[in-house]
């Protein structure tokens, strides 16, 4: 592990050792902020799932309330009316066989790939790249549609794929150090409730055993669940 640096070191000292209510502890977040630009906020859910049972995984997106303060590259495959939707909604790239190469050949300079399902047999080949990315259209996380128009509006108004790690765990972006802190929680508010509201059924027990946010260059501060 690389040595912290004093402000960090500074920060861990002002950690909170017990778990607070959502509003404190965002306002505990933004007083960690002096970093020189402006971190991106995150949250981290530990889950009671087994991650080696594929009806226990968690996986999903959901389009947050106040976005995510960043502006996503999203790359459509689509033709006909499709493709004119998705260049109409802002997609950042919209095409078939010319973009397939392109990935293959190593490109992924973007930050969702859409398809729609008439595409998928040119975009399956490619999971070897855009799988190990956490790029690859599915249709659970909603990124395979038959509207694709749609989907692009959702992922530039702020949408937000997650899916449990080996580990149980689930992670997103959920905003900015920049928020007001009202429209910070109600973000992590909204993505804590959506992923406890989509617990598997073979789940057994405790489901939701810990939630933390953090930002980019901040110590965690654990939430009450």
């Amino acid at each position: 592990m690389g040595k912290k640096s004093k402000r960090y070191r500074a920060d861990l000292e002002k950690q909170p050792k017990v778990n607070l209510p959502l509003g404190e502890a965002v306002a505990v977040l933004k007083k960690f902020n002096t970093a020189k630009f402006d971190q991106t906020v995150e949250v981290h859910m530990n889950l009671g799932v087994d991650p080696n049972q594929a009806d226990q995984i968690v996986r999903g997106s959901i389009v947050l309330p106040h976005g995510i303060g960043k502006k996503q590259r999203i790359v459509v495959f689509a033709k006909g009316d499709q493709a004119v939707a998705a260049q109409q909604a802002g997609a950042d790239e919209v095409g078939g066989e010319e973009l397939a190469k392109r990935i293959k050949d190593g490109w992924t300079d973007f930050d969702v790939c859409i398809a729609a399902p008439d595409m998928m047999g040119l975009v399956g080949p490619l999971g070897r790249v855009l799988g190990p990315r956490g790029l690859m259209p599915s249709p659970r996380a909603g990124t395979v549609s038959p509207d694709v128009g749609r989907v692009v509006l959702e992922y530039k108004a702020g949408k937000v794929e997650f899916r449990n790690d080996k580990g149980g765990n689930v992670h997103a972006m959920v905003g900015k150090m920049s928020f007001d802190a009202d429209k910070l929680g109600e973000n992590i508010q909204a993505f804590v409730n959506y992923v406890t509201n989509v617990k598997p059924q073979a789940v057994k027990g405790t489901y939701v055993k810990g939630v933390a946010i953090c930002a980019t260059m901040t110590p965690s501060v654990r939430l009450i669940v």
